[in-house]
């Protein structure tokens, strides 16, 4: 059974960046899009702070060696120059499980990978109509694809970032654990659900948790005695405006943040002053910057091929 570095509460701390995952321009003018635009938005968050990078191409749809070249065509210039960055792609958007992964074994192959991901249940996604009640749909993974997904990141030794939408993802998870089937490098992201959700661009409806000190206390109930790496994020809403981010730090945690989730009526920031803002709790309470060393040590992460 995998086991991830002692989490010290004044221990290195991990800033993962998402910097653009399906949010658009209308939404954010600063969110990257093209290869061009994600390289230079990329760098300015490595040299603000941050240590991990989750990235989105332009074109969630694309599968196999065309999803591969699409995200090729920003990484092979960021990684010259950044060769030991941690970073990893999403899944495309195929319903088969073993096609939505096709990419990244591409990817892995040519530039190398540490890290995968999964997400380990499902949830209702949605906005609220003219009358405020939630329309939407189902964001779907089903046992089979969730376990093919787990030995898919063993297979190929990349550790897990694991997406925890709802209380249910993380019993799933706690599954694999008991069993002893958990992927070396697997780290938790609990996403709590902001006022405007995963998409919309008004409040009324989200999903999951709210980013209360409550909320992370339950799922830090479920991680008792686990020894996994976890880390906080706040989907449509301000990760650095809630209660979680302080209480992250304090307890030893790390932040996921980024232009993905971030959204505010009355603000349009960048990923890299997001970064920044993270850096300068982190100062505050007093949790070093993790060097990319360090960031594989805490995530445990298996060799690189």
């Amino acid at each position: 059974m995998p086991k991830a570095s002692s989490h010290r509460v004044d221990g290195p701390l991990i800033i993962e960046v998402a910097i653009n995952g399906m949010s658009s321009k209308e939404r954010n003018p600063h969110v990257p899009r093209s290869a061009q635009e994600i390289i230079s938005d990329t760098l300015a968050c490595v040299n603000a702070g941050a240590n991990l990078i989750h990235a989105h191409n332009d074109d969630i749809a694309m599968t196999g060696e065309e999803a591969a070249e699409n995200y090729l065509a920003a990484w092979r210039p960021i990684l010259q120059q950044c060769p030991d960055l941690l970073w990893y792609p999403t899944l495309t958007s195929a319903s088969d499980a073993a096609v939505s992964l096709e990419h990244i074994a591409i990817i892995q192959r040519e530039v190398g990978l540490r890290l995968g991901l999964l997400d380990p249940g499902s949830t209702n996604i949605g906005m609220p109509d003219a009358d405020g009640i939630p329309v939407g749909g189902v964001y779907a993974n089903n046992y089979d694809d969730i376990r093919y997904s787990f030995d898919f990141c063993r297979e190929h030794k990349l550790g897990p970032s694991l997406a925890i939408y709802e209380p249910g993802f993380m019993q799933t998870t706690l599954a694999y654990y008991r069993a002893g089937r958990l992927p070396a490098g697997t780290m938790v992201k609990f996403y709590f659900g902001g006022e405007c959700g995963l998409m919309a661009t008004a409040p009324g409806v989200t999903f999951g948790l709210p980013p209360t000190e409550n909320a992370l206390a339950a799922y830090l109930d479920m991680l008792d005695g686990i020894d996994l790496p976890w880390s906080v994020s706040v989907w449509g809403g301000d990760l650095m405006q809630t209660p979680v981010a302080r209480m992250a730090l304090e307890r030893g945690g790390h932040l996921h943040l980024g232009l993905e989730e971030f959204y505010c009526p009355n603000r349009q920031p960048t990923n890299e002053e997001l970064v920044r803002e993270a850096v300068a709790l982190a100062e505050e309470i007093g949790r070093p910057i993790a060097s990319t060393e360090q960031a594989v040590q805490i995530m445990a992460l298996p060799m690189a091929e």
